[in-house]
């Protein structure tokens, strides 16, 4: 008996994309996994996202549109995106991004491969077959070796039950809600590493990549409160020295920030928002070796 295919639920997430929409949900359709449901959320677009998406909905049934009441933003609306899914897997594509042909299908076959990982991400080293990162490998590949936990959404794979259970996406970082977000579910299993591509990332003007002052302040928030409050395969020694890097860079990017923009009194409120104080700019400035 031919076994039967896992359900995938793709979500994709738009706000005023009427440029990139439909290559992005046309690549989806055109994927030789074939057992998905493609889950659109519109976050109040101004433009005709919700029109086209609409337009392949009526020709698809695999297609459900919804449309926010009112903007959630950009991890809100993912979460509220999963809470419709259906599928074992969900994957994300975003609206102005695109998956490959095979994509699905191979992620799933490695996730089918090890059924003890809740969380797959793509890795960038071709030529290996997928493997496993324990909490700890994956932990300590990421900030002693190489960061290999800093693929966002689109590049990744989950298993809907883990994505529950470990409580979705974190809202109050900003662009920064994947890092937190990776860290927490690499100390909650093993880590699939899928060493291929398997989505097209667009880069724009118009994507949240190019916020650099929410980044300034988030990635000091996320990596704080993740040495804080996440289980981490980490001795205190080394959350320490994280930490003391974590505002040695946040000090330097604050400056350099200052330096090319002009607009002290914004640097000063990302400050404020990070909660960087004295103590924290001395902790940067005698930042020891581990």
């Amino acid at each position: 008996m031919e076994r039967t295919t896992s359900l995938l639920s793709v979500l994709m997430t738009s706000y005023n994309r009427e440029q990139y929409i439909a290559e992005a949900i046309e690549s989806v359709l055109a994927s030789t996994y074939t057992n998905l449901e493609l889950i659109i959320v519109d976050d109040g677009s101004k433009d005709r996202t919700v029109e086209i998406a609409k337009s392949y909905a009526q020709n698809d049934e695999r297609i459900t549109v919804y449309i926010n009441e009112q903007n959630l933003g950009d991890y809100r609306n993912r979460n509220k995106a999963a809470s419709y899914a259906n599928g074992e897997f969900i994957m994300y594509v975003d609206s102005d991004d695109k998956v490959l042909a095979d994509g699905f299908e191979r992620c799933i076959a490695a996730m089918n491969q090890f059924p003890q990982a809740g969380f797959g991400m793509q890795f960038n080293e071709t030529g290996k077959s997928p493997f496993l990162l324990s909490p700890k490998l994956a932990i300590h590949q990421h900030f002693f070796k190489q960061g290999c936990l800093m693929i966002g959404p689109g590049g990744t794979i989950l298993r809907r039950s883990f994505f529950e259970q470990i409580g979705r996406y974190p809202v109050k970082y900003g662009p920064a809600n994947d890092m937190y977000f990776n860290l927490k579910a690499a100390a909650a299993g093993p880590v699939l590493m899928l060493p291929f591509t398997f989505n097209y990332y667009r880069i724009h003007e118009g994507q949240e990549l190019n916020n650099k002052y929410s980044y300034l302040y988030n990635n000091f928030n996320y990596l704080r409160d993740a040495l804080q409050e996440l289980d981490l395969p980490l001795t205190e020694k080394e959350k320490n020295w994280l930490m003391n890097k974590n505002r040695r860079r946040f000090l330097t990017n604050f400056l350099n920030y200052c330096l090319q923009t002009k607009n002290f009194s914004k640097a000063f409120a990302a400050r404020k928002l990070a909660k960087f104080g004295v103590a924290d700019v001395w902790k940067a400035l005698v930042h020891p070796s581990l």
